[in-house]
């Protein structure tokens, strides 16, 4: 169990899911970069920003909900959470652009059902993903493996920032569709982290080899 003091933003699950640099580089020196990628996102979600409730058929549909788990030790917003009679409640995550192959934003969406599961008493068995490209949701499944992954990066998040040590970049094509590339420049930190230089064993031949005698 985590104190109010320790608590991170649910979000940066995500970004330490796509990138352990990233998530440092965001979350402890507060380095942000707009790209196309992040304005779109910040578009889609403009109407669950809005905080706006509304109420029709048994059905009431709260955009902005505030959340915490004292258990993850997070803390966040939903984008959209619908609470219907008898059934549990349901959270919905907006993303822009189509579903990932790695759980990503699946993990994000697990958190938030967590948070709600300890906040409310009730088990949430699913929840959403609204993805901007096809326009449509993608049901996910709050699985045993997947609430084990949530937690498992939970603690993992906590112990990077703790840490306070910004990690090596490593320079994949997913680099690319980060907005702070620029900031980070994997191509050019990756390579210069595997060519530090390394003292040869301490024997005379290897010292002269180095030094330019032989």
């Amino acid at each position: 169990m985590f104190l109010e003091d320790d608590f991170l933003p649910i979000s940066a699950l995500q970004h330490l899911a796509f990138c352990p640099r990233q998530c440092a580089l965001i979350h402890m020196e507060q380095t942000w970069e707009e790209n196309v990628l992040t304005i779109e996102g910040r578009i889609l979600h403009e109407k669950t920003d809005s905080g706006y409730a509304e109420s029709r058929s048994g059905l009431r549909v709260v955009r902005s909900l505030r959340l915490c788990s004292f258990k993850l030790g997070l803390y966040g917003v939903a984008d959209v959470v619908e609470f219907s009679v008898n059934k549990p409640p349901y959270p919905v995550e907006y993303k822009r652009g189509k579903s990932k192959i790695e759980p990503i934003d699946e993990v994000q969406l697990c958190a938030q059902a967590i948070c709600l599961e300890e906040m409310t008493g009730i088990d949430i068995p699913t929840g959403a993903m609204y993805y901007g490209e096809p326009r449509r949701r993608q049901s996910v499944d709050f699985s045993d493996s997947l609430r084990k992954n949530t937690e498992e990066l939970s603690i993992k998040l906590h112990q990077l920032l703790l840490q306070d040590k910004i990690p090596k970049a490593e320079f994949s094509p997913k680099c690319k569709r980060c907005s702070l590339f620029e900031k980070c420049m994997p191509e050019v930190t990756a390579v210069q982290d595997s060519r530090k230089f390394q003292m040869p064993s301490c024997n005379s031949k290897a010292l002269l080899i180095v030094f330019g005698r032989i």
